[in-house]
C-alpha cells in the first residue's frame, strides 16, 4: 500500500469534494498503526476496535484543528493515547477497580482471548508489563513495541526527554528482572 503524505492527506479532507477519499487514505494508512498502539494499552480487541473507532471519529472531527507543529502520525497517536486512557478510566470506574487492580484484570482475561496468539513468552512479558506502573509501562509500550523515538515520546507524554530516557530504562530492568523470576519457578 503507497502512503501519502501528510500535508496531502490533510489537503484531500478538507476539501469538500474530496474528503471521503482523503479519510479512506487516512484510515487505511494508520489504522493499523492506531490499532495496535491502543491495544497494547487496553488489551482486550473488542475494547481497542471501539476505541479506535472514536478516535477515527475525533480525528476526522478535529484534522481543520491540526497545526502541523507536530507529525500528522504525533498528532494522531496523542488522540489514541488520550482515548485509551479515558476509556480505560470509565472501565474502571465501571468495574469499581484501581488502575493497576484493572490492568490485572486485563491481562489474566488476555489467556482467554481468541484474537490473543502469542506465545508464553509474550504473554509472560504482558504480565511483566501489568506489574509496573502506568506511567512506565506506557513509556515502556512506546519505545519497545512501537519503537518510537524518545523525542517523540516525550512530546506524547508531555514530559523531557530525559525523564522518558530514565522511565524506560528502569522499566526494562523491571521487565527483565521479572521474566527472570518467572523463568525460574
Amino acid at each position: 500500500m503507497s502512503t501519502t503524505p501528510d500535508k496531502e492527506l490533510i489537503s484531500l479532507i478538507l476539501n469538500k469534494a474530496t474528503t471521503n477519499q482523503g479519510f479512506r487514505s487516512l484510515v487505511g494508512q494508520y489504522q493499523e498503526q492506531l490499532y495496535w498502539q491502543i491495544r497494547k494499552m487496553v488489551i482486550v480487541h473488542d475494547d481497542a476496535d471501539d476505541v479506535l473507532q472514536n478516535v477515527f471519529i475525533k480525528i476526522f472531527k478535529g484534522v481543520k484543528n491540526f497545526k502541523g507543529d507536530s507529525k500528522l502520525s504525533t498528532w494522531m497517536f496523542r488522540i489514541a493515547y488520550n482515548e485509551s486512557i479515558t476509556f480505560l478510566n470509565k472501565k474502571g470506574k465501571r468495574l469499581q477497580l484501581s488502575s493497576q487492580e484493572l490492568h490485572n484484570h486485563l491481562i489474566e482475561s488476555l489467556e482467554a482471548d481468541v484474537y490473543f496468539t502469542s506465545d508464553e513468552i509474550q504473554l509472560a512479558l504482558k504480565k511483566a508489563l501489568a506489574q509496573l506502573p502506568e506511567r512506565q509501562r506506557e513509556v515502556f509500550n512506546l519505545r519497545y513495541y512501537d519503537n518510537l523515538p524518545f523525542k517523540i515520546i516525550a512530546e506524547l507524554l508531555d514530559l523531557s526527554q530525559g525523564a522518558i530516557k530514565s522511565t524506560y530504562h528502569i522499566a526494562a530492568k523491571k521487565v527483565e528482572r521479572f521474566i527472570k523470576e518467572e523463568s525460574t519457578k
